[in-house]
């Protein structure tokens, strides 16, 4: 017998770019996706950026402040820095930082690493990140336009079981695959996207299965805020960002004490700055996948 259904479904748009991709990517929830939001005081963190645009020229935002911030919190719990590959986890070498770009007029999703981020101020970072989008908005990114030439050519259908594969080869057998125009880790240790310059004051977004990274956070709008102080009740601006990290790698503690050492750089940047060490020795990576 048919039953007849009520109603038809029917695509809304051709699927182009990262919706494509998007769409492909999940599948039924069996994973280890932590939710947590934080809300952090941002009085002296606008000061200094605004004295660091003034001085520099350079259009330096919260959003490069996090990823340094992030960043920094990577770096002193290397443990976090890692994959999860074969059963086994296997630690990244490198601090890198993945900012995701909204492309033409906001109707895709691209971005750029930034490597080493931990070993970068913020100025470096926004002088870095500003000359790569542009790059990037105006397809002049080789890499990206060659990447996504891949990905537009492959049937739908094809398209989650070629990104499984490609995150398996790489990740799993610890192939370089760059000579076919597929980047190695290419969304390195956390990613990190503003939804406040689209008005969004809070949100959270989930892991992206097949890049391997552990950690998100989504930068929300600031905004003034009603916030106690020394028993009295006063208004400042305050930013809440939206972290998403992998269960596999990181519980509540280690969670919190990161969240910690990032509340306090996003506090106040400078200051911490000023008292930050060099970057240390880097842990020696867990043996390749493959040993």
């Amino acid at each position: 017998m048919t039953v007849a259904m009520a109603g038809t479904f029917r695509p809304l748009y051709p699927l182009k770019g990262w919706r494509r991709v998007a769409v492909q990517a999940w599948r039924p929830p069996h994973d280890p996706s932590v939710y947590a939001t934080l809300d952090v005081p941002m009085g002296p963190s606008l000061a200094y950026l605004a004295r660091l645009r003034a001085e520099t020229g350079v259009r330096v935002t919260v959003t490069h402040l996090v990823a340094r911030g992030v960043a920094l919190a990577i770096r002193q719990n290397p443990q976090l820095n890692g994959i999860v590959a074969r059963g086994r986890i296997m630690l990244r070498d490198t601090v890198d930082i993945f900012l995701q770009v909204a492309i033409e007029g906001g109707r895709d999703l691209s971005g750029i690493k930034i490597a080493r981020a931990d070993e970068k101020d913020v100025l470096e970072i926004a002088q870095e990140a500003e000359e790569r989008v542009l790059r990037l908005r105006q397809r002049r990114d080789r890499q990206v336009e060659r990447t996504k030439s891949i990905l537009d050519r492959l049937p739908i259908r094809l398209l989650g079981p070629f990104l499984r594969l490609i995150s398996y080869l790489i990740y799993d057998l610890d192939l370089d695959l760059s000579r076919f125009g597929v980047v190695k880790d290419e969304f390195g240790s956390a990613m990190v996207s503003n939804v406040g310059t689209f008005g969004l004051v809070h949100a959270c977004a989930p892991l992206v299965p097949f890049s391997r990274t552990p950690l998100v956070v989504l930068v929300g709008e600031v905004q003034d805020k009603p916030v106690a102080e020394g028993g009295r009740v006063v208004v400042r601006p305050v930013m809440t960002l939206g972290v998403t990290f992998d269960h596999r790698f990181m519980d509540g503690s280690q969670g919190g004490a990161m969240a910690q050492l990032f509340r306090k750089y996003l506090e106040d940047p400078e200051r911490v700055d000023r008292s930050m060490p060099e970057a240390p020795t880097r842990p020696t990576a867990m043996p390749s996948p493959r040993s």
